[in-house]
């Protein structure tokens, strides 16, 4: 069994992978999707960021993103189970279309971390873990530095669009 600080780590980790791949997926780099995404991108290009990466922090901030439902289904999954994390995709998915969020990476995001939040947990990990973990995982692109991190997605955005084509 590792010990707690271990396990947060990891967690932080796989959290990290999945909010970021579901969000690539989703395209939210590529552009302001939602009221604010745009003005929060041109503020982060403007103090000397990537402008992609400011697209994707502009989507993360004003509508539930990957991040946010991963977050909220561990703590479903920590209140309620595996069930608890489902029904967190649900109001995941309300919030998205409250918010006129015309992607659904929120709600992937959610669906896809109930999944691996209950696996993990069968392998001796807790959903406190992931808790802790997803919240040290925002904290890498929103929290510490915002010109490095919107650097750091507008790397990853470009290896996504030089795979998947079809990326502006």
């Amino acid at each position: 069994m590792l010990d707690e600080p271990t396990r947060i780590l990891i967690a932080a980790a796989i959290c990290w992978l999945n909010f970021m791949t579901v969000d690539l997926i989703f395209k939210l780099p590529e552009s302001g999707g939602v009221s604010g995404a745009t003005a929060i991108a041109q503020e982060v290009e403007k103090g000397g960021g990537a402008l992609n990466g400011g697209y994707m922090m502009g989507n993360i901030v004003s509508s539930p993103d990957a991040s946010a439902g991963t977050l909220l289904a561990s703590c479903g999954v920590f209140c309620a189970g595996f069930f608890g994390g489902l029904f967190a995709a649900v109001l995941v998915y309300v919030g998205n279309r409250i918010c006129y969020d015309p992607g659904y990476a929120g709600t992937t995001g959610c669906i896809t971390a109930t999944f691996i939040v209950y696996g993990a947990m069968q392998v001796g990990f807790a959903a406190s873990d992931f808790i802790a973990g997803m919240v040290i995982a925002i904290l890498t692109i929103q929290g510490i530095s915002y010109v490095h991190a919107s650097r750091l997605v507008a790397r990853l955005w470009s290896v996504r669009c030089r795979w998947l084509r079809g990326c502006r």
